[in-house]
């Protein structure tokens, strides 16, 4: 069986361990951003008890559109996040597409990221799991929580044993996704920590015609319903201006406002936990 609590980094996650937050921006666009964003994170959860893994992705291979911004490429990206993990001290993770990045992202990140349209590529999990890093898999919109049981048994007998699985909503009809808060119980059941996905789970995937829309008014009711489970980790994407931001901005959490609503999911997620 995997492990539970699962070693992230340094830290661990799961049962009786403090909040992992997993956040940074949608994509990479400069180093001098990404590490503004990471400072900002870490003002914001130094009086918290959270753990903070900086997240940033190297490419959006899934965007909406071919001429649409996709970030720095594979070998940019890693040194940028290889410079931000050095000059804050915070473990990194980023998304992978195809099987012959798991290597080189797993000499520098400390998580690995396999997308929700991914989460069913076999070959893919198998190279992360390789690396011998922790395997973050994001549930498939199209798929059910009792489903990844298959990922779970795939990562783990590829020989890893540190997985999270997250969740990221559900499709609803066309352009449209919705959270079923039971996955979340039901994927702890599957033996592994589980992460709630505020931020994509309000997409409103090509709400925009030619891009993903989105509601971030929706990210804090629905991050409170997970703290009210007591979820082990939380993933979010900020950014100073998420409206300038080249992906996702419209569901992404301005980062001056992170403080105010991290005090909130913890102090939810406290109550959860010792009532």
């Amino acid at each position: 069986m995997p492990n539970h609590p699962a070693n992230v980094g340094p830290y661990r996650c799961g049962e009786g361990q403090p909040l992992l937050l997993i956040a940074g921006p949608c994509v990479l666009q400069s180093e001098e951003l990404a590490l503004q964003i990471a400072q900002g994170l870490m003002q914001a959860v130094e009086p918290l008890p959270i753990n903070l893994v900086f997240k940033a992705s190297f490419d959006k291979a899934n965007r909406t559109s071919l001429d649409a911004y996709r970030g720095p490429g594979l070998e940019e990206g890693l040194r940028i996040l290889q410079s931000i993990g050095e000059q804050t001290g915070l473990p990194t993770t980023t998304d992978l597409h195809e099987p012959h990045q798991a290597a080189a992202v797993g000499q520098v990140c400390d998580l690995l990221q396999v997308p929700a349209f991914l989460a069913r590529q076999t070959d893919l999990l198998t190279a992360a799991a390789a690396t011998g890093k922790t395997v973050n898999v994001k549930k498939g919109q199209f798929m059910a929580p009792w489903d990844m049981e298959h990922v779970v048994t795939k990562l783990a007998g590829s020989g890893c044993d540190n997985i999270l699985l997250t969740e990221r909503g559900t499709f609803f009809g066309y352009g449209r996704l919705v959270n079923d808060m039971r996955a979340l119980v039901q994927m702890r059941q599957l033996g592994v920590p589980v992460v709630f996905d505020a931020t994509h789970s309000v997409q409103e995937p090509g709400g925009l015609g030619g891009a993903t829309g989105g509601n971030r008014e929706m990210v804090e009711p629905l991050a409170c319903a997970a703290a009210a489970l007591g979820v082990d980790a939380l993933f979010l994407e900020t950014h100073p201006d998420p409206d300038q931001s080249p992906s996702d901005g419209a569901n992404m959490v301005p980062l001056a406002d992170l403080p105010r609503l991290l005090r909130r999911i913890t102090t939810i997620r406290e109550a959860a936990l010792h009532s």
